[in-house]
């Protein structure tokens, strides 16, 4: 069976942080920040947005778009390293909020590389029988959990929410492969406390309940991870690099997708990147990105996509998917014949 993505939605909250703005903040300036990550400024969630909040906007636009997309959605799968609590689950308050009431939901944590991990769990569940139709939601309200005095870590992350449906698309089209990984080895380098008052290799006087970070050690993971990750995804599809009509990365760093797409020999123009704007928005980075793409008319019917990702823990994940450009019809037509 074919599994694939037939409808998107996305949100960013109204408020825009620039770099500009962050020189009133912190020691740093708006080129040091651009020329070490390529951020410009970043949308910061209000006073009264929160994963669940952001995910239930991402969805209704998602609905806008797609009228019947939420029609037989039987799992929703929310990753997000920001929930609102342990539970409820993030998952579970947007389906309330958006007539799913009921359905199966939980949320996947592990960080930036989450969207990937939950396409990944849908597919799964969908070629297992489990499910018909998932709605696979990626949101974050970061700015809650960074530390604002931190100027290497607070200037590259930002907020945002993204939904997709994922169900049986027609053969040819959908999914083609996953390359998932985690490591807690690197959890050191990039962090965030919940209960426990440390974790291996984490002082308890350094756990505190702030996203902490190691820029330099997740540079260097980061590279060699998406580089590694995108070949095995790609070599379990069949696929060379040449293959690949768009890389679509994790937004967390310009250099580092810069590194990503020279291993993989991808040219420039072939890499999708709006983290100008966004910021590092960790599971709605690549939803975020594909929309702005399909949107643009860039992401064509049949087109190879290539996502990769990586993220705190540390871990990875990249996945090669066949562009279904008849998303737009859902129900209708092709997809309604072999998702009956």
């Amino acid at each position: 069976m074919a599994v694939g993505i037939t409808a998107l939605g996305t949100y960013a909250p109204q408020r825009v942080l620039t770099n500009q703005d962050l020189e009133k903040m912190l020691e740093t300036t708006d080129e040091w920040i651009v020329s070490r990550t390529g951020i410009r400024e970043r949308h910061i969630a209000a006073e009264n947005e929160f994963a669940s909040t952001m995910g239930v906007r991402a969805v209704q636009d998602l609905v806008r778009r797609h009228p019947d997309a939420l029609a037989g959605v039987d799992f929703i799968v929310c990753a997000t390293s920001s929930p609102d609590a342990l539970f409820p689950s993030t998952a579970a308050l947007i389906g309330g909020e958006v007539g799913l009431a009921g359905v199966a939901a939980y949320d996947l944590s592990c960080a930036c590389s989450g969207f990937v991990y939950a396409c990944a769990t849908a597919h799964g569940f969908i070629a297992a029988g489990i499910a018909r139709r998932v709605l696979v939601i990626g949101a974050e309200t970061l700015s809650k959990i960074v530390d604002w005095q931190d100027r290497g870590s607070c200037i590259l992350f930002g907020d945002g929410a993204g939904a997709a449906i994922v169900e049986a698309v027609p053969e040819g089209y959908g999914f083609q492969s996953f390359a998932l990984g985690a490591d807690s080895a690197g959890g050191p380098s990039l962090y965030m406390r919940a209960v426990a008052d440390r974790i291996p290799g984490v002082e308890k006087d350094l756990m505190a309940p702030k996203v902490g970070m190691n820029g330099r050690e997740v540079f260097k993971f980061a590279v060699r991870v998406l580089g590694d990750s995108g070949q095995q995804a790609l070599t379990k599809a069949g696929l060379a690099p040449a293959d690949v009509d768009w890389l679509i990365p994790h937004q967390a760093n310009v250099r580092i997708i810069d590194a990503a797409r020279e291993r993989f020999g991808i040219p420039e123009e072939k890499v999708v990147v709006n983290l100008e704007r966004y910021g590092n928005t960790s599971t709605a980075s690549i939803p975020l990105a594909l929309q702005e793409a399909v949107d643009a008319g860039r992401v064509k019917d049949g087109d190879q996509l290539l996502f990769v990702a990586f993220g705190g823990g540390l871990s990875w994940a990249a996945g090669c998917l066949k562009w279904y450009g008849g998303a737009g019809a859902m129900v209708t037509g092709a997809a309604a014949e072999v998702s009956a």
